[in-house]
């Protein structure tokens, strides 16, 4: 043995034969805690034997026969490696037709006469011996006659319909069928109860031959070799069992414990037949092994009770089937220590912002302490909300921030004491660039500057270097580095390529690059630039399970440098034909590390990028198949929400096809009670998005959580999430419901909130049912119109707005959840005040007299209380719209109608009516109404001409026009010369100041005009049929003008006068005729 180890060393090259030391060996480690062993260790020698010495006849048969050439190689150690070649060590060829089996054998289907030779010989290769056997040659003759008869297949190996194949978990399985018959046969294989795995399938020797590797238990079956040609079909089954040497499911580990304290040892394996366990201590089997009264065997569980320090041993579990066995050592360690801290006290961590900090607190104990870690003098525990707390006693940060500097304690803590270190923590700001360096193109012999500005934490030391293509800067004079800038002079061809600012601390680095493209003085005439032409010769290398070597060689950059190139994707099995962006590398690159996703076919193309824009995508690569492996990733947007009040449903958004990472992608469905102890119940679905849980309690919280999982194996631990089971309507009615009467429209109900339990569901909020019963001084036989007013959440009180005054109101109050209403509280019964009535619903002025009119009236439709009175108001109105005093009388409220007496004829007054009660007055009504004219002077007027409308009057006033015309034309002569006319020397000897000149519009001078003489006559407005009098009626009336007229009228009665005295009223609104001035006053005005 080494010393110092247990290693044991057999040289078997100075000490004899291999053959001595045959056997199989076992190490045992000792000490006073107690002994541990190994597993069995078998030496055996190599050996490759020779051939037997045999005399081989030569084989001489018919064009198309079978043949089998028998290899039947000596047995060796471990077994050889056979190939069939010719005398000039050249392999034979095979095919479809000509193929080796498992066994070594040559098979024939059919011979042709191109198979005739004397060289056949089977070699045997002993890898551990490095030496080749090779058996005598055997001669084969083809008689190349007429071929034999076409025939159906016929299995050459194996015999019969059907056999059995035993293979062991963790292998290979291989299965060989190989057919003779004319034409040659094609072989198929299926699996008659199942699909053969996608990933693990793999088929050799012509499909002759199908291996799945890492066979496991699912593999047992029934698998089916099909043989096929043109004449026949033939099929054998090979009954296929899986067994299993022992493996763990749960292997014995070391377990430390104090003095008093229990504990347990475990050791479950599995295997095809199931392991015997046997249990030894220090190596001596636990039956014959001295007692301990602390331990008790249970199976495959060791059960510690109340331990000593005199039960430390060393425990072997010895799990064994025919097919092999495990071994596995625990050490039972009895130890009673207080804790200690193994890390350095005071250290200094020292992290850069915004990344994770871990504080180291490595420990020892027994019983094993528990940690708490404390920030500062009096800080307390630090939660695991905000930090993670590893088993190992690390306290991690996941994002450091400036206020998390500080001191940090670590306290271990067990029943025999306690220990604390403190370290410190200190945040730095992180390294940036501020300023990068950027791309630049330069001609032959100039100059350039890269810049690289770097802002850091001031406690740190930053140290910048530059470096050219990752690789240090040529050692040249040409080269400047200063503070923030590379200088490179007199720039050659060779000094193109990229330029890389490294800014360094103790803590982190940064890095920035830029390309430097060199470029000839512009020739004449200017290049033409465009974009790149496209890549080619695209090529995968370093084919590995998640990534592949993509090379390529760029095209034509077209006098613009390539800038970069972008990397793109198909996945021909998921979404054929849609390219995706895979990455983009520098355009000094030609080849990328891309990293691969399970289960996708992978295909790429490339574009060139430049200045100018992008090149078309090069040519396709060829197809590559990655692994398929188990989901990364689990369903996201899981949710449990019930569709009845027994049911849950579980929704997801499933994984698409390049998630799936592999075939046969289903999803594990696992929920239980939130609230009880429950196991999870597991439910394993296809690709689907939904899976509905029946029978569940209502309105019940549940733990859901959705694993995805395939063939290969199962996503991570998916994350929890709670849902609910299905709501059902409420069953309790809110209580104590009283409603607060605040005004004759406004109302507050209050009510006490529903047990959540009785809710059973989510709680929506409450509804308000309320509605008018009747009016309290009228009953209704309208129907009855219920309002409703919900209010979100928890509330226990709402307001009711817009109720009528003095009304009878019923309300109910129901809490709602998503289920819906439950049910009303008892009808709560409450009164509105009285309030001010409505305007009373019409005014109607009727029977209109010389000195009365009467009024007739609607009681207001909406009276809200106990009508009191009416009050009316009314004034009179002149003919200058004046009004006058105003009377104010009061009405008995069981009135409707009112005669006013003792009024002035002919004379319009204005009313406002309105109605009141207890609470105050409403709003008002108002309303014209004229009294009567005098029917005498009526008369009169009626029986004078208008002889405005005469045709003798209508060439007089042509005349008289004509006349003032040609006077305007005299005086304009005369003033043109100088003469004087009686006006003229008026206005000179007075020379007045108010004199106007004469007015453009209407040829009339201004000191003569009358301003009253010109004012257009009104029409008087005639009272409707109804007698009633409208608003927007005219004010006018023909009586206005009655008396103290010095006026004409036609024989028809209509008016061509000037009234004297009156001044005329504005023109009414209405349909009345523009009437002309007067021509008696035309005519004033000029004399």
């Amino acid at each position: 043995m080494n010393p110092g180890s247990g290693t044991l060393i057999i040289n078997i090259m100075s000490e004899g034969k291999a053959e001595t030391y045959e056997g199989v060996y076992q190490c045992t480690a000792r000490n006073e805690r107690g002994a541990a062993i190994s597993n069995n260790i078998v030496v055996r020698p190599s050996r490759s034997p020779l051939w037997t010495k045999e005399k081989l006849e030569p084989i001489i048969l018919q064009n198309g026969q079978h043949l089998v050439l028998s290899c039947r190689p000596p047995i060796g150690l471990p077994p050889p490696i056979i190939f069939w070649m010719d005398n000039s060590f050249q392999r034979l060829p095979q095919s479809e037709r000509v193929s080796q089996g498992l066994n070594g054998d040559l098979y024939f289907s059919n011979v042709l006469p191109e198979d005739t030779r004397e060289d056949y010989i089977c070699y045997a290769r002993f890898n551990h011996t490095q030496t080749i056997q090779q058996k005598q040659p055997i001669s084969v003759k083809v008689i190349s006659a007429k071929p034999s008869r076409e025939r159906p297949p016929t299995f050459l190996t194996p015999e019969g319909n059907s056999s059995n194949k035993e293979e062991l978990r963790g292998n290979v399985l291989s299965l060989e069928c190989i057919a003779e018959g004319l034409p040659t046969p094609i072989i198929h294989w299926i699996k008659e109860d199942g699909t053969l795995p996608i990933n693990r399938t793999f088929y050799k020797n012509f499909r002759k031959t199908l291996q799945i590797i890492h066979v496991s238990e699912a593999d047992s079956g029934k698998y089916q070799c099909i043989a096929k040609n043109a004449l026949g079909v033939i099929h054998h089954t090979i009954s296929v069992t899986v067994k299993a040497a022992p493996y763990w499911i749960v292997a014995p580990r070391n377990l430390v414990l104090s003095p008093g304290e229990d504990g347990s040892l475990i050791c479950r394996p599995n295997g095809n037949p199931k392991p015997k366990i046997s249990w030894l201590t220090n190596g001596v089997p636990i039956e014959i092994a001295p007692d301990d009264p602390s331990r008790k065997i249970d199976g495959d569980t060791i059960i510690f009770s109340n331990v000593q320090e005199r039960s430390s041993a060393v425990y072997q579990c010895n799990a064994s089937n025919e097919y092999g066995y495990l071994l596995a050592n625990a050490f039972v360690n009895v130890l009673a220590e207080p804790p200690r801290i193994l890390t350095s006290a005071d250290t200094l961590y020292q992290v850069i912002a915004n990344r994770p900090a871990l504080l180291d607190c490595a420990f020892f104990g027994s019983p094993l302490p528990t940690i708490e870690w404390f920030k500062g003098a009096k800080g307390s525990a630090l939660r695991e909300d905000i930090y993670v707390l590893h088993e190992n006693g690390t306290l991690e940060i996941p994002v450091a921030q400036k206020d998390s500097t500080g001191t940090y304690t670590c306290v271990a803590r067990n029943k025999l004491g306690v220990a604390k270190n403190e370290v410190q923590l200190e945040i730095k700001d992180p390294t940036r660039i501020i300023k990068q360096p950027e791309y630049a193109v330069v001609q032959r012999g100039g100059t350039v500057s890269f810049e690289c500005k770097v802002k850091h934490d001031h406690t740190l030391i930053p140290t910048v270097m530059w470096l050219k293509d990752n690789g240090e800067l040529p050692d040249d004079g040409r080269f400047t580095v200063d503070k923030d800038h590379l200088v490179v002079a007199d720039v050659g061809d060779d000094d193109g390529g990229t330029y890389t600012c490294v800014a360094n601390t103790s803590l982190d680095s940064v890095s920035a690059s830029a390309v430097l493209s060199v470029v000839a003085p512009t020739p004449t005439p200017a290049p033409i630039y465009d974009v790149p032409n496209p890549p080619f010769d695209l090529e995968l290398t370093n084919h590995l399970d998640k990534s592949v070597q993509l090379s390529w060689t760029p095209g034509d950059d077209n006098n613009s440098p390539i800038t970069k190139f972008i990397i793109e994707y198909e996945d021909s099995m998921h979404e054929a034909g849609l390219w995706h962006h895979q990455t983009e590398v520098s355009g000094i690159q030609t080849t990328a590390q891309l990293n691969l996703s399970p289960f996708v076919n992978y295909s790429f193309r490339v574009v060139a990028v430049n200045s100018i824009g992008r090149s078309v995508p090069s040519q396709v690569s060829e197809h590559y198949l990655t692994k398929a492996a188990e989901p990364d990733k689990n369903p996201t947007t899981v949710e449990g929400l019930g569709s009845e009040p027994d049911n849950l449903v579980i929704t997801w958004k499933p994984l698409n096809g390049f998630e799936s990472n592999g075939p046969g992608l289903q999803y594990k469905v696992s929920w239980r009670q939130k609230d009880g102890d429950d196991e999870w119940t597991s439910v394993v679905v296809a690709n689907v998005s939904k899976y509905i849980v029946s029978g569940t309690p209502t309105f019940v919280p549940y733990l859901i959580k959705v694993q995805a999982l395939n063939d290969v194996g199962f996503a991570p631990e998916p994350a929890v999430v709670t849902g609910h089971s299905g709501e059902d309507l409420p069953m309790v009615a809110p209580g104590n419901v009283h409603v607060n009467v605040v005004n004759s429209t406004l109302a507050e109900v209050h009510w006490d909130p529903v047990p959540l339990k009785s809710i059973r569901g989510h709680l929506q909020g409450y509804r308000i049912y309320y509605w008018k019963a009747q009016n309290l001084s009228k009953r209704s036989k309208r129907h009855i119109e219920k309002k409703i007013l919900t209010f979100q959440g928890s509330k226990t009180h709402g307001m009711l707005p817009g109720l009528e005054p003095f009304s009878h109101y019923r309300v109910n109050v129901r809490v709602v959840n998503g289920k819906g209403e439950g049910p009303a509280s008892p009808d709560k019964v409450f009164n509105t005040p009285e309030g001010v009535p409505s305007a009373p619903s019409s005014l109607k002025i009727v029977n209109p007299t010389l000195d009365s009119l009467t009024l007739e009236w609607e009681p207001p439709g909406h009276p809200n209380g106990i009508l009191t009175e009416y009050t009316l108001k009314y004034q009179p109105i002149n003919s200058t719209h004046e009004l006058g005093p105003l009377v104010d009388l009061k009405i008995p409220a069981n009135k409707t109608r009112w005669t006013l007496k003792n009024l002035n004829f002919s004379t319009r007054y204005k009313f406002y009516f309105y109605a009141q009660t207890a609470a105050g007055s409403g709003s008002q009504i108002t309303e014209e109404g004229v009294t009567t004219v005098d029917e005498g002077k009526m008369a009169m007027a009626s029986r004078q001409v208008d002889i405005a409308t005469q045709g003798w009057f209508i060439g007089l006033m042509c005349a008289v026009a004509l006349l003032i015309l040609i006077l305007l034309i005299v005086c304009f002569i005369r003033r043109n010369k100088g003469g004087k006319y009686p006006v003229k020397e008026k206005e000179d000897a007075h020379a007045d100041p108010e004199i106007q000149p004469m007015k453009e519009d209407d040829g009339t001078f201004g000191e003569y005009s009358d301003a009253e003489d010109h004012k257009p006559l009104k029409k008087g407005s005639r009272t409707p049929s109804d007698r009633t009098v409208k608003k927007e009626d005219s004010d006018d009336s023909l009586v206005d003008y009655g008396e103290g007229v010095n006026g004409q009228f036609n024989e028809d009665g209509s008016f061509i006068g000037q009234y004297s005295g009156k001044k005329e009223k504005e023109p009414a609104e209405g349909n009345e005729s523009s009437e002309a001035p007067s021509p008696v006053n035309a005519m004033n005005s000029f004399v």
